[in-house]
């Protein structure tokens, strides 16, 4: 048996006005947000490579921690070595030895300097905070930076032999890069 259903039209009535209003009001409540300080996205690729580092000492794993749970927009971090051993309790030795061995292990990048110190950035191959675009950009920038030194390196190993070419043959020299430059693909 089939039941004869009437569309209904469902409306809003504003109250001071009388006006009906089509469509339906929703109400969203305040969103909860379970991270008051804020968070952070890692990649757990990376996150093995860490664990799975004998090299790394606790007090380089403690100073990692704590400079991650500071990170600042686009992985910077500004923070003394002396505030971070009075925050950890260690040493401020400890602390320094942690971040070279953190800025030897690239996961940490020396930053410009700021004051007496450098300002420092976690490499955002082992973790991001910020916009996901502005992680795609940087990536970006970098593969280019990597295309552009692969480049002059093959440049700087390729010269003395077009040089022997252009002699040999009698073609310019800049003629022979140029049909390089738009006969070789670097990857």
């Amino acid at each position: 048996m089939k039941r004869n259903r009437k569309k209904q039209k469902i409306v809003s009535i504003n109250q001071h006005t009388g006006e009906i209003l089509e469509g339906v009001l929703a109400y969203f409540g305040i969103k909860y947000n379970p991270y008051t300080k804020g968070w952070i996205m890692a990649s757990q690729e990376a996150l093995e490579i860490l664990a799975s580092d004998e090299d790394l000492s606790k007090d380089a794993y403690r100073v990692l921690m704590f400079l991650m749970s500071r990170l600042n927009f686009e992985n910077w971090i500004q923070i003394s070595q002396r505030e971070i051993a009075r925050t950890i309790k260690i040493d401020k030795s400890n602390v320094s030895k942690a971040i070279s061995l953190l800025l030897e292990k690239t996961v940490l990048l020396k930053g410009p300097k700021i004051g007496r110190s450098y300002g420092l950035r976690l490499n955002p191959y082992f973790g991001w905070k910020g916009k996901p675009v502005n992680l795609d950009k940087y990536r970006k920038q970098k593969e280019q930076e990597r295309i552009e030194n692969l480049r002059n390196k093959t440049q700087t190993k390729i010269d003395p032999t077009l040089k022997i070419l252009s002699k040999k043959y009698n073609i310019p020299l800049d003629k022979i890069e140029k049909f390089l430059e738009e006969n070789t693909e670097v990857k």
